[in-house]
């Protein structure tokens, strides 16, 4: 990654005008934790390049890093009035999957971020409008799985138990997916496919990772949805005791543990 980040650099230097590498030596820097370096290129990006809806994208997923949610939810909001009647494009992934593939768009970007920077501030209803959004460009089965993740626990959380029932009913056993399969065998889970208690066993056993964490956030969401606060404490209290501070699970987690201390 340091390597990768020399040449994004280089890059940068060779064509300061450049707005794909502007953001790509923005990527780089926050791939080895250099948060606020990244918001910075991206903000002198916002100044130089203002229609420029990717700078805002990239800026409101390094806050929502750094627990601003709210300047999350502003720069998100900004990049979804700047998207707004122009087509998608491929939002290329920093460390390309095993096939290479790219399984998300700007616009599901925005939308998918918004959303989420909605859910962790507790503006339910907004977030609820933001994923139905992102479901509109959820072309791909990967897509698909991870909005709908957030928008079932969103709906849970809203006690809107059978708006939350119908999000599952596209997901079904043997979807061929690349990236994203935490938050595939959690909607599986919902539909009682798989017992949660099965899910958390199996993920316990796993290295840690961000996409385990993620895992376990749903697990620990919905024994709360499901009258089980107690062992869903006990699971957001030992996420935040892990390393993986940075993932979405671990940041839900702490803001959860904030809101039903």
């Amino acid at each position: 990654m340091e390597a990768q980040l020399d040449a994004a650099r280089r890059r940068f230097e060779a064509k300061p005008n450049d707005s794909g590498a502007r953001i790509w030596l923005g990527r780089r820097l926050a791939y080895l934790g250099r948060f606020s370096d990244a918001i910075e290129v991206y903000s002198e990006g916002i100044k130089k390049f203002p229609w420029d809806a990717r700078f805002h994208r990239h800026r409101g997923h390094r806050y929502i890093t750094l627990r601003e949610f709210d300047l999350a939810i502003r720069d998100f909001e900004k990049a979804a009035k700047l998207i707004k009647g122009k087509p998608d494009e491929v939002d290329p992934d920093g460390q390309p999957n095993l096939r290479n593939i790219p399984t998300s768009t700007l616009h599901f970007n925005i939308w998918y971020h918004l959303g989420l920077s909605y859910y962790l501030r507790g503006r339910n209803q907004r977030a609820v409008n933001s994923y139905r959004e992102c479901l509109r460009v959820s072309k791909n089965p990967d897509a698909l799985v991870a909005t709908s993740h957030w928008l079932y626990m969103t709906l849970r959380r809203m006690n809107r138990a059978g708006e939350a029932a119908k999000v599952l009913e596209p997901i079904r056993e043997g979807m061929e997916i690349i990236e994203n399969h935490g938050y595939y065998r959690l909607l599986l889970m919902y539909k009682g496919k798989i017992p949660p208690e099965d899910l958390l066993a199996e993920t316990l056993k796993q290295d840690g990772s961000a996409g385990s964490t993620s895992i376990l956030y749903g697990i620990g969401n919905w024994y709360l949805h499901n009258g089980r606060r107690d062992e869903a404490l006990k699971i957001f209290r030992q996420m935040v005791n892990g390393d993986q501070w940075t993932s979405f699970g671990y940041v839900a987690a702490e803001a959860d543990l904030k809101r039903l201390a």
